[in-house]
């Protein structure tokens, strides 16, 4: 029987803030350690403006980023460096985002694919829901 801890599936990653191309941490975590980045959607989910950064919430809308694939070398660190970004730890109460497995669609033909995305936890999403400044268009990148 082996105490080896069971590791998440090496799924790319929908990006949707301050780590897509051009944005302040794309080249601080990503530079060098993709093996692709193209635009993609997110489906039944809206965008809300953060202090600095968005939040995906889980709600009738569309969010448009980018499905990031790592280099399968750098994926274990880039994981490790994401949730670490994003002050996720698993089951943690007090996290603001949740790492979750959701299918996105590829622009560029409408393929679906499987992916990580780190979205409002419970908590951050029904605050947001409340008080929040919700971005029509679901792309961070038009407020820039």
């Amino acid at each position: 029987m082996s105490l080896t801890p069971l590791l998440p599936p090496a799924l790319p990653f929908f990006v949707y803030g301050t780590l897509r191309p051009g944005e302040p941490n794309h080249d601080h975590f990503l530079r060098g350690r993709t093996a692709a980045e193209e635009p993609a959607l997110l489906q039944g989910a809206a965008l809300y403006d953060g202090p600095g950064y968005p939040y995906v919430v889980e709600e009738p809308g569309i969010v448009r980023g980018d499905l990031v694939t790592a280099r399968p070398e750098e994926y274990g660190a880039l994981l490790v460096a994401l949730d670490h970004l994003e002050e996720y730890v698993p089951g943690d109460p007090r996290n603001l985002y949740e790492r979750v497995e959701r299918e996105v669609v590829r622009e560029a033909d409408g393929t679906p694919v499987r992916a990580w995305t780190y979205v409002a936890a419970p908590a951050v999403a029904e605050g947001l829901r409340r008080h929040g400044s919700r971005i029509a268009t679901g792309d961070w990148l038009a407020l820039r």
